[in-house]
């Protein structure tokens, strides 16, 4: 069974995100081929999802993963991370095996 989980933090960003953005809409999450590594991952608002899509909830936000992406993101969390760098979203995602110093572009 696939798996994807958010974080308390990753939660509460995408909450300000989605209610200063476009109320009442969704994260979507996927992988596309490119990036330094292989495959990279992709962040938009979505209104609407789609027959194939899995929709995982926390605190009232809806994130969507397609399922091809998905099967590159089994077992993965995304998390809301503030260092000395700055502040973005990470993916924790066991199914890469090595990923780029970037944070978004992932082989498998």
């Amino acid at each position: 069974m696939e798996n994807f989980s958010v974080t308390e933090n990753a939660a509460g960003q995408i909450k300000k995100i989605l209610e200063q953005e476009a109320p009442g809409s969704m994260l979507r999450i996927s992988v596309q081929g490119g990036g330094c590594s292989g495959f990279s991952y992709s962040f938009s608002i979505d209104d609407t999802a789609t027959l194939d899509d899995k929709q995982f909830t926390r605190n009232d936000i809806i994130v969507l993963v397609d399922e091809i992406s998905l099967q590159y993101m089994d077992g993965a969390e995304i998390d809301w991370v503030d260092d000395l760098i700055g502040a973005s979203f990470k993916i924790n995602n066991p199914v890469a095996t090595s990923s780029c110093g970037c944070g978004t572009s992932f082989s498998v």
